[in-house]
């Protein structure tokens, strides 16, 4: 039995929603580690003397500790507000996926009828 152009085209189309997905993944699990490294470097600074440093580039700098809790506190929020983002799309491409998951399941199922 060979699959037909429609079976192949909504195969193909499934496959790259799979590598939507796993691209999605990746790009949380990076977004992810990053935000447990920003609330760990905040929880090190809330427990440290006025003296803070940062890195910049290649080189460390004093930083004041105000203005780095503030910055760090900042990307904490960007991270968080990416991380919603990307949840959002994955449960979108996850529904996409569950619903090409059916119609292809449907599809082979019809062209096995029809090829008996």
């Amino acid at each position: 039995m060979k699959p037909t152009q429609e079976i192949r085209e909504k195969l193909q189309e499934f496959q790259i929603l799979e590598q939507n997905l796993q691209n999605i993944f990746l790009q949380k699990q990076a977004f992810q580690i990053e935000l447990n490294e920003t609330e760990s470097a905040l929880k090190e600074i809330s427990s440290s003397s006025e003296e803070v440093y940062k890195i910049v580039g290649n080189i460390m700098v004093r930083a004041k500790k105000p203005e780095l809790v503030k910055e760090l506190e900042e990307k904490k929020e960007i991270l968080n507000l990416r991380l919603k983002s990307l949840n959002n799309q994955e449960k979108i491409l996850s529904e996409k996926m569950e619903k090409s998951r059916q119609e292809l399941e449907k599809e082979l199922k019809s062209e096995e009828k029809n090829s008996k």
